[in-house]
């Protein structure tokens, strides 16, 4: 794998908001990832009533699964790289801050290439 070594240093600096999420009792991120899975079941039959209710509601159960498996977070990772565009929309809905990172460390790298 070319770019094994840019995952080790990503998961190297984790900040101090996703140590506290890995750090939680069992039971609480038992309870945070079914409630994450309830509200993405749920976004569906939200989304039937008027209004863009089953955008956010998905978004929010995908957020909490996101934050507590790591299962989950391959598997964002997988559609990422196999659908770029969808999971930069993605990023910027959910607000995470890799893609902050990400996005700034692009930047500077254009700046630097031109």
């Amino acid at each position: 794998m070319p770019n094994s070594h840019v995952i080790t240093v990503v998961f190297r600096h984790h900040t101090p908001q996703m140590r506290a999420v890995q750090h939680r009792h069992p039971a609480i991120r038992t309870c945070v990832f079914a409630l994450g899975v309830v509200l993405i079941v749920l976004s569906p039959v939200v989304g039937l009533l008027p209004g863009p209710g089953g955008i956010f509601v998905f978004a929010a159960g995908l957020a909490l699964v996101l934050q507590t498996s790591k299962w989950a977070k391959r598997q964002f990772a997988r559609f990422k790289r196999r659908w770029p565009r969808l999971g930069g929309i993605a990023d910027f809905g959910l607000r995470r801050k890799s893609a902050q990172r990400r996005r700034a460390r692009d930047k500077a790298l254009s700046r630097i290439d031109s």
